[in-house]
């Protein structure tokens, strides 16, 4: 039990730092639809044929998350400018497009089933340090450097 401990305290570490800067932008919404965008990116390298656990699966996550984010990035107003869709609609639709497109891949993928049940339930219980916490201790290293870098930035438009 201590390595999904471990993977417990690295997840706490940085999401509740990321946690109060989406709390504080109003957009409550945005981690279902970035996780959504995970789960689509996962699958789509399945859908070229790249191993569930790889690393390449996780760059596939990793820049689905990325796109969804510039997304939200280049909707986002100011709250002085009018805006026909509010925010949170548009990372609803995100969302729901996301997790349809999903359906979608993980039909065409063979084992696409097993691939979007993994994806649902996720394994916290399962992980072991090598290779899901170290690669998951390195992606939070290297957004904590790069959240540290920027931290003004963020919190002048936070």
């Amino acid at each position: 039990m201590i390595p999904p401990f471990v993977a417990c305290m690295v997840l706490v570490a940085m999401l509740s730092y990321l946690g109060l800067h989406v709390i504080a932008r109003e957009v409550i919404f945005v981690d279902l639809s970035l996780a959504q965008m995970a789960a689509l990116g996962g699958l789509s390298a399945l859908l070229i044929h790249v191993e569930a656990d790889s690393t390449w699966a996780y760059v596939f996550a990793m820049l689905a998350t990325a796109v969804g984010a510039l997304l939200f990035a280049l909707t986002r107003t100011s709250p002085r400018e009018r805006r026909r869709v509010p925010q949170e609609a548009f990372i609803g639709i995100v969302y729901v497009v996301a997790s349809a497109a999903a359906v979608l891949v993980a039909n065409k993928v063979p084992g696409g089933g097993e691939a979007i049940e993994k994806t649902l339930t996720g394994s916290i219980l399962w992980v072991t340090f090598k290779p899901t916490i170290i690669k998951l201790t390195a992606a939070y290293a290297a957004l904590g450097v790069f959240q540290y870098f920027l931290r003004h930035r963020f919190l002048t438009i936070s």
